[in-house]
């Protein structure tokens, strides 16, 4: 009976961290409840959907690319970016050509993790939150960090199970084996982890609402099939590969979100 403290064991790191994986799951719930109750008669702008789509990382990327497509700034497939017409259209291409520098030319990576960590991104963040459209900040670390610790109790539980069944005293004839015991455990992880797989939002940035949001939006012209599907959106192999240069923190104010292509 030496394995039963480590049954115990197993169990309690089962129950905790599917207990804060379904409380986590629970807050999302109520809030995709509150937003469907919420009237989102209205167009995202094409930042909007860039943030919604894929964070500040695509934010930055819609700049540059309505800045060239505006012939105010020229990429270059080596990864550089070089002032053309000094003249801003909106905030963001403020803090671009702010980001490039008084020389007017600069490396695509820092310029755009310069963007993507603008205030205006902030503020754009901020406004998508408080009208119901983005997830917040704190919800998906939750629900991320929950989720991690349901996996790494999950590989506990096995091992646990395996240092079980090699110690002595397992038993006589007749008795459960102690590998049965320690899957119930391991069963209770995976099937909390199935479960969260379809109940928990799968995107980083746009809660229900937003997502909605996204999938009704027309596909106009290029810059908003990249803001929606990021660089691959791209028939240009050029401009691809100016802005594919990256930097491996660019793709977010909060590290924890980092966003994709």
């Amino acid at each position: 009976m030496f394995w039963v403290p480590l049954l115990l064991l197993a169990c309690a790191l089962a129950a905790l961290s599917c207990g804060r994986l379904c409380l986590a799951a629970m807050q999302a719930a109520a809030v995709e409840a509150r937003e469907r109750k919420q009237k989102t008669a209205r167009q995202l702008t094409l930042y909007e959907a860039a943030f919604l789509s894929g964070g500040p990382g695509r934010v930055a990327d819609v700049a540059l690319l309505s800045m060239a497509r505006g012939r105010r700034l020229l990429l270059a497939h080596t990864g550089w970016a070089t002032v053309v017409d000094p003249v801003a259209g909106d905030d963001m291409e403020r803090t671009v050509l702010g980001a490039i520098g008084p020389a007017g030319q600069s490396r695509i990576a820092p310029v755009r993790r310069a963007a993507a960590a603008a205030d205006s991104v902030r503020a754009l963040a901020d406004r998508l939150v408080a009208a119901g459209l983005a997830v917040p900040d704190g919800a998906w670390s939750g629900i991320a960090g929950a989720a991690r610790q349901v996996r790494a109790a999950a590989v506990a539980v096995a091992a646990l199970g395996v240092c079980a069944t090699l110690l002595p005293g397992q038993g006589g004839e007749g008795e459960t084996p102690v590998a049965v015991w320690f899957a119930l455990p391991f069963f209770l992880t995976l099937s909390c982890l199935a479960i969260a797989r379809f109940e928990v939002p799968a995107t980083r940035w746009a809660s229900p609402a937003g997502q909605r949001l996204l999938g009704a939006l027309p596909s106009r012209d290029d810059l908003t099939s990249v803001a929606v599907r990021g660089l691959r959106a791209l028939d240009d192999p050029a401009l691809r590969a100016a802005l594919s240069h990256r930097d491996p923190n660019v793709d977010g104010y909060r590290e924890s979100r980092g966003g994709s292509d």
